[in-house]
């Protein structure tokens, strides 16, 4: 499966945060991170924390984009 996080990126623009600044306030570990940044699934408690700190729903984040191609 693959998701976009560029909504979430953008809202971080938007927001004048870095993406250390999200890890702070959410606790998500580097790990994590690096599997939102290749657009791999994160866990729903990770997405759910984003929404509370960020004060969004989970589409305002989070796009689901298919199955990648080699499949």
């Amino acid at each position: 499966m693959v998701f976009s996080y560029n909504k979430l990126w953008k809202l971080l623009i938007d927001k004048q945060m870095m993406r250390k600044d999200l890890m702070s306030m959410t606790s998500i570990t580097s790990t994590t991170m690096a599997k939102m940044t290749k657009g791999l699934p994160v866990s729903m408690d990770v997405l759910g924390r984003i929404c509370d700190a960020l004060h969004v729903n989970i589409g305002d984040i989070v796009d689901y984009v298919g199955k990648p191609q080699n499949d």
